[in-house]
């Protein structure tokens, strides 16, 4: 190439093909400019709703497996064999829309609502309490019927909070270090809850929100003396709780030895026969539908005591596989967390941490129970226990930190959220 060719090349402009005006060679052979590859950043976490979907599949097996002989008890016996796993069903698709509807909500907008939620929970709170309105089950007033499915307003509570908790940080940030501007408010709030809470009674709801509250005020900032203060405050409420009440009292004892002759057939139930499912499981488990448990001998296993009819039946692989599961969920959705407040969107941040301290919490205690690790509480376990509302509000939730995901990874593109 001659130094005039060079110098109208200069000045032309490169052409269609670079290579043709500027080559590169080495040695013998020339290298034409390679087209660069588009940089493809997906819209939201795959994997994360891989996970999830996996999860409420596997879920959904099990709650068929765990009910399908309920019928055959006189008290179910109007019911078929199918009604709980079509119920389960039709809960997941009115879940599945709802979550596709909240992605859709920006978190500028959900900040803004966060208060109205909140006033929103506690009213439902409180009309649960109303004999015409709230249904009782088992001596506990819980739900609200809606005909097609019983609504549970302490899911919506836990949401509430979660949200309220995350806009009430980004609001005092600057007074966060102060006990009676920053904390005093807050911990109100979660006693008003906590009050209504126990007069359904649901104490495993109130502890979980009171865990996703302190979580949230913790990774807010607040000053770890004033954040050891308020839990060694709620330890000892809980303490109270229990030794001011006979029956709760009763439960602790029972959870101490299950296996005596006064809890064996009382107290102790439920926790004798989910370790005598587990026991029989194994290492490799009975097999899909080889549960004995389930067989009108462990109370509630499609929804509370669901992981211990899959220790029984997939055994101590099965239950590992679910709580890898869930522990990368809530690693992952902790990291989003802390990805959305390294780009300095603080109140999305805390609200996808808060959503990881719920799910992991929940599970923890949920499969705690399942194991006599911990006293029995009527806790699901997230995402695969029967039940409308929990599964409701858990993809609602999911679908949050999605939208909170995909809002991140628009601001890392130079986009706008």
């Amino acid at each position: 190439m001659t130094a005039a060719t060079r110098f109208v090349g200069w000045f032309s402009g490169v052409g269609k093909v670079a290579s043709d005006v500027l080559p590169v060679r080495l040695g013998r052979q020339s290298l034409s400019r390679t087209p660069a590859a588009p940089v493809r950043i997906t819209g939201v976490d795959r994997a994360l709703i891989w996970v999830a979907v996996a999860l409420l599949m596997f879920g959904l097996v099990m709650v068929y497996s765990a009910s399908v002989a309920m019928p055959d008890n006189p008290k179910f016996a109007r019911y078929a064999h199918t009604h709980f796993l079509t119920r389960h069903l039709l809960s997941l698709m009115v879940a599945f829309i709802a979550a596709v509807v909240v992605f859709q909500v920006p978190m500028r907008t959900w900040e803004k609502l966060a208060p109205w939620l909140f006033v929103l929970s506690l009213l439902l709170l409180m009309l649960v309490l109303v004999p015409f309105i709230g249904k009782g089950v088992n001596g506990a007033r819980r739900w609200i019927t809606l005909g097609f499915m019983n609504f549970q307003p302490s899911e919506l509570a836990k949401f509430a909070v979660l949200l309220y908790a995350a806009d009430y940080m980004v609001r005092k940030m600057e007074v966060k270090e102060r006990f009676f501007r920053a904390v005093l408010p807050m911990a109100l709030a979660i006693a008003v809850v906590g009050l209504l809470l126990l007069a359904e009674p649901d104490m495993g709801a109130f502890m979980v929100i009171s865990v996703i509250a302190m979580g949230i005020l913790f990774l807010g900032g607040v000053n770890a003396r004033m954040f050891f203060v308020i839990a060694a405050v709620v330890v000892v409420a809980f303490a109270l709780m229990v030794m001011l009440s006979e029956w709760r009292r009763e439960r602790i004892f029972a959870y101490l030895d299950p296996w005596s002759e006064k809890y064996a057939l009382g107290k102790g139930y439920q926790l004798s026969h989910s370790l005598i499912a587990f026991g029989r499981g194994e290492i490799f488990g009975v097999g899909l539908g080889g549960s004995i448990e389930k067989l009108h001998w462990l109370p509630e296993a499609h929804t509370d005591f669901l992981m211990a009819v899959i220790g029984e039946e997939f055994g101590l692989i099965g239950v590992l596989v679910v709580i890898g599961l869930f522990m990368w969920m809530t690693r992952r959705i902790m990291h989003i967390g802390r990805q959305s407040i390294a780009l300095d969107r603080l109140f999305a941040g805390l609200v996808a941490q808060g959503v990881g301290i719920w799910i992991g919490f929940q599970t923890f205690i949920n499969i705690g129970v399942n194991l006599g690790a911990l006293p029995t509480k009527g806790l699901t376990l997230p995402l695969m226990s029967y039940g409308g509302s929990a599964i409701l509000m858990n993809l609602i939730s999911l679908a949050v930190v999605l939208r909170i995901d995909y809002e991140n990874r628009l601001l890392m593109r130079g986009g706008r959220a």
